[in-house]
């Protein structure tokens, strides 16, 4: 069977690993309080025109503060757990049980795993690979990514795949995997050329629409 660095195989199942590191509630709850700081300025703009009812309605300057701050700090209260809760459903990777010709499949998120499937119920797996060219003369490097999409059960799931090796390799290795079990495997590839900067413009757009398909 072909292999890929995404692909891992153990004792008991091979692994589609989307993402690495620390996972459960409490790393989740933890690693979200930073980002749901970003919350209270997101709803800046509502907080704000409480704030200016206040003063035109002749509230004190210590007043309105105090309502401005007690206002973020419930946008903030409210919002943590919601990014916990959203975080929570991020998959961070897809076993295949047994390891040889799987017959089961289960998606194991940062909260914790899901409940073991048969693994006929993954209809399709598709790659999707985009990959942004540099116009003529550019001297900036190709950029691309690639993203995977599961149809599980009629649920479509897609994840971003770290991105360092051969889209053609990863596609032949889950072909291989799970091939016997009548699970298609498709590999898509979209090429587009980045856009030329335009003259006297201060920045630049991100990428034409020129595509191509590839192997499956």
């Amino acid at each position: 069977m072909a292999t890929d660095p995404v692909l891992r195989q153990g004792p008991g199942s091979t692994d589609l690993v989307l993402r690495v590191g620390p996972a459960g509630p409490a790393w989740n709850a933890l690693t979200s309080a930073g980002p749901a700081l970003f919350i209270p300025l997101a709803l800046g703009v509502p907080t704000l025109l409480v704030a200016f009812w206040m003063a035109l309605a002749g509230a004190r300057v210590s007043t309105v503060f105090v309502v401005v701050g007690v206002i973020a700090g419930l946008e903030y209260l409210i919002g943590w757990p919601a990014l916990v809760f959203s975080r929570a459903r991020d998959i961070l990777r897809v076993e295949f049980a047994p390891a040889g010709v799987p017959a089961s499949l289960r998606l194991v998120r940062a909260a914790g795993p899901d409940e073991w499937l048969p693994v006929k119920t993954l209809r399709e797996v598709r790659l999707m690979h985009k990959v942004v060219e540099p116009y003529q003369g550019d001297h900036k490097p190709a950029v691309s990514t690639l993203a995977l999409e599961l149809v599980l059960r009629g649920v479509r799931e897609r994840l971003a795949l770290p991105f360092g090796g051969d889209p053609q390799r990863l596609a032949d290795a889950l072909k291989a995997l799970l091939g016997p079990a009548g699970v298609v495997v498709e590999l898509r590839t979209e090429r587009s050329t980045r856009d030329r900067p335009q003259p006297n413009s201060g920045w630049t757009s991100g990428g034409s629409a020129s595509a191509g398909s590839g192997g499956g």
